[in-house]
C-alpha cells in the first residue's frame, strides 16, 4: 500500500501529470483502475493528488497499465525519487511546479526586490527581464507566454488571497527601454490592490521570496535565482519566511501610500526618475 506522506509542491505536480496519463491513455477513472490493479479504491486518488508515495512496484503497475515502457518507468522513477522531500531544487525554466503550486494556493504572499513580481509583468518586460539574464534569444517567447500564462490565477473568481511586497528598487531599476517601463509601471497601477511598495531606504536581505498557504496542504517557501528554483516545507524555514513578511509588513508603505508612489512613477517621464526627492516626498 502507498505510505501516507506530508505531500509536497513537486508531489502534486507528478501525481498531476499520472492522473493525465491515465486519462490519456486509458478510458478508467481512477476507482475503476484501482479495481484493474487490485487495490483499495482510495489508492489512486491519493496518488493522484501527491498525498501518497507509491512504492517502485506500485509505479511499476500504474504505468504499465497506462501502456508505458521501461524507459518511461525510470525517467519517471527518477524525478519522482526526492518528490515527497522538505526542500526541491529545481531548474528555472522548470515553470509547471510553479504553477501548480500557485494556482492551488489559497494565499499567496511576495516580496521581490529588483524586478517586478512575474505575476504582474508585461510580456514586453518579461522579455527584457530575460535577455538581460542572458536567455537565448529563441527560447525567450515560450519563457514569456508561460510567465502570461500563469497570471490567470489573479484573474479568476476564486483568486488566492494575495500580497506584493515590491521594493521601490525595482520601480526605478530600467528594464528595458522606457516605453517598456512605462507599461509596466501602469499595470502595476491596475492592480495596485495587491500590491505593498518597500521605501528605497529600507535594507532586504533578500532578492525574493514567496510564502504559499493551502487548504488542506502544509506551507511552501519559495525562493529562485537566474539557476535554480527552491520549493521549502521545512517548518523552521516556513517560521522565518513569516518572520521576514511581518517585518515586511510593517516597513512598507500602505495600500494607499503604495497607489500614490505608483502614480507617480507612472506619470513622470523616465528621466526624472532620478530625482528621489520628487518620488518620496
Amino acid at each position: 500500500m502507498a505510505s501516507s506522506t506530508p505531500s509536497t509542491a513537486y508531489s502534486r505536480d507528478l501525481g498531476d501529470e499520472l492522473r493525465r496519463l491515465r486519462e490519456s491513455t486509458t478510458n478508467l477513472n481512477g476507482h475503476a483502475l484501482a479495481v484493474q490493479l487490485g487495490w483499495d479504491p482510495s489508492k489512486v486518488s491519493n496518488i493522484e493528488h501527491g498525498k501518497a508515495r507509491p512504492s517502485e512496484i506500485d509505479l511499476v503497475q500504474l504505468l504499465t497499465m497506462c501502456g508505458k515502457d521501461t524507459d518511461y518507468f525510470l525517467d519517471f522513477k527518477r524525478r519522482y525519487r526526492n518528490a515527497f522531500e522538505e526542500y526541491i531544487v529545481q531548474v528555472s525554466d522548470n515553470v509547471r511546479t510553479l504553477a501548480m503550486a500557485e494556482s492551488t494556493a489559497t494565499t499567496m504572499i511576495n516580496y521581490d526586490t529588483l524586478t517586478v513580481p512575474g505575476l504582474m509583468q508585461t510580456a514586453e518586460y518579461a522579455a527584457a527581464v530575460y535577455r538581460a539574464a542572458g536567455v537565448a534569444e529563441e527560447r525567450i517567447p515560450a519563457l514569456v507566454q508561460a510567465r502570461i500564462d500563469r497570471q490567470a490565477v489573479l484573474r479568476r473568481h476564486d483568486r488566492p488571497d494575495c500580497v506584493f511586497y515590491i521594493h521601490e528598487l525595482a520601480l526605478r531599476q530600467q528594464i528595458g527601454d522606457a516605453q517598456v517601463m512605462q507599461a509596466q509601471y501602469q499595470r502595476l497601477l491596475t492592480r495596485a490592490l495587491f500590491i505593498r511598495i518597500v521605501p528605497a531606504d529600507e535594507f532586504v536581505n533578500s532578492a525574493g521570496l514567496r510564502l504559499w498557504e493551502y487548504a488542506k496542504a502544509m506551507p511552501i517557501a519559495y525562493s529562485e535565482t537566474d539557476l535554480t528554483q527552491v520549493f521549502v516545507q521545512d517548518p523552521g524555514a516556513i517560521a522565518r519566511t513569516r518572520m521576514i513578511f511581518n517585518w515586511l509588513d510593517g516597513v512598507a508603505l500602505d495600500e494607499g501610500q503604495s497607489r500614490s508612489m505608483l502614480a507617480e512613477y507612472a506619470g513622470q517621464p523616465r528621466e526624472e526618475l532620478d530625482d528621489p526627492g520628487s518620488l518620496l516626498a
